[in-house]
This record gives C-alpha cells, sequence and structure tokens, in this order.
C-alpha cells in the first residue's frame, strides 16, 4: 500500500477514531448509532495508523509529503 494520509491528517484520524470508539462504547445511545460510531471510528482508526485510505486512492487525493518512501531497512 502506498501512503496517501500523511501530515496532519494521520494524528487527526487517530483521535477522532478513538474518540467516536470510545463514545460508542460509553455512551448511552441506540443500538443502530452505536454501530455507526463503532464501524467510522475503526475506519478512521485504522486508515490514521495504516497511512493509507481507499477512498483517497479512488478519487486521486494524496496528502502524503512527497519524499516519504517508507524503506525496508536489510
Amino acid at each position: 500500500m502506498t501512503c496517501n494520509v500523511g501530515g496532519v491528517e494521520r494524528p487527526i484520524r487517530i483521535i477522532l477514531g478513538l474518540a467516536l470508539v470510545a463514545i460508542a462504547a460509553f455512551a448511552a445511545l441506540p443500538v443502530a448509532w452505536t454501530i455507526a460510531f463503532y464501524v467510522v471510528g475503526a475506519v478512521a482508526l485504522v486508515t490514521g495508523a495504516i497511512g493509507s485510505c481507499p477512498v483517497w486512492s479512488l478519487m486521486g487525493i494524496n496528502t502524503c509529503e512527497a519524499n516519504t518512501t517508507r524503506k525496508k531497512v536489510a
């Protein structure tokens, strides 16, 4: 996977994901809202953690810095 989520966007996604999952876990919401918060929070958390978003790829958006190619250490 190529990096297409970078800069300030990654920590925002991670914080937003954690907040939504916490709200779903601890707030007294209807079941449908709880599931929605879990799903959206998990997607935001995962895409922020791995630095790649499939929707951004489909739309051709790349917020990752130009020289952030991941290199493997031998």
